[in-house]
């Protein structure tokens, strides 16, 4: 392992492997893949790369380490290892604004059932979708389930049932719990329910015309009227989902559009030859294009997600060859990379990279709504310099016991999640928020010096008081003007006789130096976005103070037994409900407890029953029992 400038070239492979660059503390900054490492490396060298973003790697980067592989594939595999375990800051983060699920069918089972799922997995079930709206989907399961009544309960608990749900009354379930179905008819169910699920919904449509004529003409027209309006739901169904493949494909489409700085990826879905979704992704531009593809495809389908039998892409991703076996080997099955050059599947590209475009076109209105809320921060606050990377303290803790401090953080007006943290206070005892305070943006700020990665703008929860706390830490570490910092006083309320509000003040913004606060503009963006950030950290920090207690509580006089763990533990508090009846009980009743060793029943009840009892322990009893009471 070496420095970038100090790396010795005629040592590297010329085989394929992994690279790692890492900075002074070791922190991974970047892991990277090549099928000849020493030619990936000399590139690097060179610096013939003048984009801005892999200038400031490379002026990071301390040490480089590489790992040899005996072929790409291999190399693609420990890459992504590497990439989970190490979450290095530079490799791509894939990140959008919406959660799909999927739907899953298992059937090996004789009466199998539908699932709504979140990953997909390689258990031998079949998958379908993704699909962006889970609302929607329950919206057409629904009207599935009154054409073909599936089970809708888990297999085991249908069999505890002593009669038929009510799905089954109400004619939505079968009852093959009950027998009221034999396995054959229902499988045909299930099957007629793939077909719509793949795309192929005429044989659905078919059933539900031929049921509405049987109805009608038996004179029951409630019922006709009722499958009238499944019908129609049916083809509307349908027909919003596009029709973009005329050979019924399943294929996802990666189209690619260039912005500055960023990359823009819409990735779209088609099933059954019609187009069911989209998702779109902003990727760092720190690689060429082949490589950020292939850097894509590594780390969404690496996930649980679900791969089709083929990928039409814009161009050859770096290491292609590769990259097709690991999918298949994902899969289970043979999986297809195409770049097509003509024809529909062409279209499909360029409908991709069209609404690629659409989606760069709409982050770049985003951020230039977000860097006027910036500027008017900036403005208002008269901060030096625009405040692109904003973190917010709190602190939080029941009188002085379990503190701990919280850290949210927005990076260009967008919450950065991946910098949330939580801080325990070490060093301070008791209720003081001051020196709290001051603990937590200490050692912030000394690794961000150490790193190289400051924040521009710190935000305290609190007044005058918390801000010259802060600040004499942004003193002591030479800070002050580097860093800026401001507190935000919470508003102040002024009640009548009855309770009710009668006036509210405005929120109050105190900076160093200034005697009197800061009012920003009621309604405006600015204010909106530093309350939020507040109002995120304090949720933050006290959800966390809670998961303390919580654990803290569950911590009780019976850890002190021999033999005694936490599942034992629960296990007597489940059965005497609290310590209180397990001091009072018997060595008998004790015995008699369900899943506990007689010898762990003695030691129970010998710790209880000690000849001699110290006030202390009798006292601690006490207190055990009333704090388990409720459990």
């Amino acid at each position: 392992m070496t420095g970038l400038n100090a790396l010795d070239l005629s040592r590297i492979s010329t085989g394929p492997g992994v690279y790692l660059m890492c900075d002074s503390q070791q922190q991974v900054l970047y892991v990277g893949k090549a099928r000849n490492l020493r030619a990936r490396l000399r590139q690097y060298l060179r610096g013939d790369d003048s984009r801005p973003q892999i200038r400031y790697l490379l002026r990071r980067v301390a040490q480089v380490e590489t790992l040899v592989t005996d072929t790409e594939k291999e190399a693609l595999i420990l890459e992504n290892t590497l990439i989970k375990k190490h979450r290095p800051r530079y490799n791509i983060n894939l990140r959008d604004d919406k959660t799909y699920v999927s739907l899953r069918i298992d059937t090996r089972e004789p009466f199998p059932a539908i699932e709504i799922v979140r990953r997909v997995r390689r258990d031998g079930a079949q998958y379908f979708g993704p699909y962006a709206s889970a609302g929607a989907l329950r919206q057409t399961l629904r009207e599935l389930y009154r054409l073909f009544p599936l089970r809708r309960h888990p297999w085991s608990q249908c069999r505890k049932r002593e009669r038929p749900c009510l799905f089954y009354q109400i004619g939505q379930c079968s009852g093959p719990c009950h027998g009221h179905i034999d396995s054959a008819s229902y499988q045909r169910m299930v099957q007629a329910i793939i077909a719509f699920l793949s795309g192929r919904g005429e044989p659905v449509l078919q059933l539900l015309r031929q049921r509405m004529a049987t109805a009608a003409q038996q004179l029951h027209y409630e019922a006709a009227a009722a499958l009238r309006d499944q019908l129609r739901a049916m083809e509307q169904t349908l027909e919003q989902q596009k029709m973009v493949s005329g050979d019924g494909a399943d294929l996802d489409v990666i189209g690619l559009q260039p912005s500055e700085g960023e990359l823009s990826l819409c990735l779209l879905f088609v099933r059954g030859g019609r187009l069911i979704g989209r998702r779109g992704f902003s990727l760092p531009w720190l690689q060429d294009q082949d490589e950020l593809l292939a850097a894509f495809v590594q780390q969404y389908y690496g996930g649980d997600t679900l791969i089709p039998p083929t990928l039409l892409l814009p161009l050859w991703p770096a290491g292609h060859e590769a990259l097709q076996l690991w999918l298949q080997e994902r899969r289970g099955q043979r999986v297809e990379l195409r770049v097509p050059q003509r024809g529909q599947r062409l279209e499909l590209v360029e409908l991709a990279a069209g609404n690629a475009a659409e989606l760069a076109r709409q982050r770049a209105d985003q951020g230039q709504a977000r860097q006027s809320v910036l500027e008017q921060i900036q403005q208002a606050l008269g901060l030096k310099r625009l405040p692109r990377r904003i973190e917010c303290y709190d602190i939080s803790n029941t009188q002085g016991q379990h503190s701990v401090a919280s850290k949210v953080a927005v990076y260009d007006g967008e919450p950065d999640r991946a910098a949330y943290r939580h801080y325990r206070i070490k060093t301070v005892s008791g209720s003081d928020d001051f020196a709290s305070l001051a603990e937590v943006l200490q050692r912030r700020l000394q690794r961000g010096l150490r790193e190289d990665d400051l924040p521009d703008l710190l935000l305290i929860d609190g007044g005058k008081g918390q801000l010259a706390a802060v600040a004499a830490i942004l003193e002591d570490l030479q800070l002050t003007g580097q860093v800026e910092l401001v507190s935000i006083a919470k508003s102040r309320v002024r009640h009548n006789a009855r309770g009710r509000v009668l006036e509210r003040s405005e929120e109050r913004f105190f900076r160093p130096g200034r005697k009197n606060p800061l009012v920003l503009r009621q309604g405006s963006a600015a204010l909106f976005l530093l309350e939020r950030l507040r109002d995120e950290a304090h949720r933050f920090a006290i959800s966390h103070h809670r998961r303390l207690r919580q654990q803290a509580a569950l911590t009780t006089i019976l850890d002190q037994i021999d033999g005694v763990g936490p599942a034992r533990r629960k296990l007597l508090l489940r059965q005497f409900g609290s310590v209180a009846a397990i001091r009072r009980a018997s060595l008998a009743q004790l015995q008699a407890a369900e899943g506990l060793p007689p010898a762990v029943a003695a030691a129970v009840w010998h710790f209880f029953h000690q000849e001699k009892e110290s006030p202390d322990h009798a006292a601690q009893l006490d207190d055990s029992a009333g704090a388990a009471g409720p459990r």
